[in-house]
């Protein structure tokens, strides 16, 4: 008995070349087009990194954890204000440029948003910069943050506004649901020809 013939799948796009060059070297940093990238990355976004960190009011006596680091900025900024700071980032470059910007002023390690290493309750800040469009689940991210952050701790994410997969507002909402209170959002318009950011601020409830 002869079968139907099955039509063939369509093709699958393929990821063009440029696509590629751009998430070597921005969005999963590798190589030496990751470490090209990091320069960028340390230039273009050095003034919305230092704003997240006066933000952060953090003190001398708190744990932060940095989530996405990229090339340190940020990262080194809040640990020369907090007893201890902690660099998540999926990229061995950019985990690389940190320990060459911070020295031992940080802690590093290889993980993500939803996976930090963290102990529960460990750190009184978390402060992410354009690093929310790259979570592969961004409930899991939120929940991690959530349960590594103290009671009473806060949350500080900033993001180019445009490269969000979401409004800032469904962020609000989806921190909320992790179980994130006292939730503000707004954008900020960095100096220069930085683009806008969208930023968001939550507590864990006490």
């Amino acid at each position: 008995m002869s079968t139907p013939h099955q039509p063939a799948p369509p093709p699958q796009p393929e990821t063009s070349g440029f696509a590629r060059v751009l998430d070597r070297t921005f969005g999963h940093p590798s190589g030496a087009l990751g470490r090209l990238g990091g320069w960028v990355m340390a230039r273009g976004n050095a003034a919305t990194e230092h704003r997240v960190v006066d933000l952060a009011k953090i003190e001398p006596d708190e744990t932060v954890l940095v989530v996405g680091p990229g090339p340190g900025v940020g990262l080194d900024a809040a640990a020369r204000l907090a007893g201890r700071t902690v660099g998540v980032d999926p990229s061995p470059e950019m985990l690389a440029l940190c320990h060459e910007r911070c020295g031992d002023r940080a802690e590093l390690r290889e993980g993500s948003a939803a996976r930090t290493g963290e102990p529960d309750g460990s750190a009184d800040v978390v402060l992410t910069v354009n690093n929310v469009m790259l979570w592969d689940d961004r409930a899991a991210g939120f929940a991690e943050l959530f349960r590594v952050l103290r009671p009473g701790g806060r949350l500080l994410l900033s993001a180019h506004e445009k490269w969000l997969p979401v409004s800032r507002h469904v962020l609000a909402d989806e921190a909320a649901a992790a179980g994130f209170t006292d939730l503000q959002t707004w954008t900020w318009e960095p100096p220069g020809f930085t683009a806008l950011a969208a930023q968001l601020r939550a507590v864990k409830p006490a």
